[in-house]
């Protein structure tokens, strides 16, 4: 008696090539990864968005539930950093393509 696989979309092979953007934009989109990523991304283009001052000032940087948490080192900076919270919020959202973050939180 032969057992036949069930059919898996994903593990079957494909006869035509496709570009490797769209690949990992599928497979980021199947296993619901987007979100992540794009979190990651957020956190890594940090320096690249606030610069080297507040970049070095800053110990700790994550985000958890659609709120970026910042551990800053500097009391003035953070003072100064939560009169422009908004701004913030709206430049990483402008960076990242879509709305990532909706909070953020100076520690």
């Amino acid at each position: 008696m032969k057992y036949k696989k069930k059919y898996d979309p994903l593990s079957a092979r494909k006869a035509d090539a496709a570009p490797l953007k769209d690949v990992i934009d599928q497979l980021l989109d199947t296993f619901r990864l987007r979100d992540r990523f794009m979190e990651q991304d957020i956190v890594a283009s940090w320096e690249k968005l606030m610069g080297k001052t507040i970049s070095s000032r800053t110990e700790k940087l994550y985000i958890r539930n659609k709120i970026l948490y910042v551990k800053l080192n500097s009391a003035s900076l953070k003072q100064e950093l939560n009169m422009s919270r908004s701004k913030i919020i709206d430049l990483l959202n402008k960076d990242a393509g879509g709305i990532y973050v909706t909070e953020v939180i100076f520690q």
